[in-house]
């Protein structure tokens, strides 16, 4: 693994890429693993927040993240418990708008497998947004309809909108989520830690 994660955080496989955002921003590769974690976050990309500090989640979307699953910071960033492998591992940049780039799909070819691979016996993946779900599920359902459908998963696997910000609007219209997908989310986290 750690050779795995040297090879990793010298990766400037999109140099050229980012160099051409807005951001025009060099690559920092963000991965957050130990071989022994027993929890999968599957997010999609860093922010430019985490690309600043080199740790994920460091914003308010983590705050959120965390708050669902029911942990604390310490717990969250124990790398014996949680590994944290988005599905591209550098911040994708802005584009003219100022809207988050899409992350791109050679990072995934390129280290996903590899890096799942070498996690030890994962019992619970957290599948955050669109991207990581069609991934690991091979799914093209929208992101709403795969998280109302989140039980076809469980408990192995629980599909999340992205906990950033922008999906309040979301969160708030769709209250099934809090009430339902949220508190059987925290039991599996809970019941896989202390297992």
């Amino acid at each position: 693994m750690d050779a795995l994660l040297t090879d990793l955080r010298a990766c400037r496989l999109c140099a050229d890429r980012f160099a051409a955002t807005e951001t025009a921003h060099a690559p920092r590769p963000v991965a957050w693993v130990g071989g022994s974690a027993r929890i999968l976050v599957a997010g999609q990309a860093p922010g430019l927040r985490v690309h600043q500090s080199g740790k994920p989640f460091t914003d308010p979307s983590g705050d959120r993240l965390r708050e669902w699953m029911g942990v604390d910071e310490a717990t969250f960033y124990d790398t014996r418990r949680i590994a944290i492998l988005p599905m591209a591992f550098c911040f994708p940049g802005y584009d003219a708008k100022g809207s988050d780039l899409p992350p791109p799909p050679v990072c995934a070819r390129t280290w996903r497998a590899r890096l799942l691979d070498a996690l030890g016996d994962v019992k619970l993946t957290l599948l955050i947004g669109a991207y990581a779900q069609r991934w690991h599920l091979g799914s093209r359902r929208g992101v709403t309809e795969t998280v109302a459908n989140w039980r076809e998963h469980a408990p192995a696997t629980f599909v999340l909108p992205h906990p950033s910000w922008r999906n309040t609007a979301w969160i708030r219209k769709n209250p099934w989520f809090a009430e339902e997908v949220l508190p059987a989310l925290r039991r599996r986290v809970k019941e896989v830690l202390d297992g």
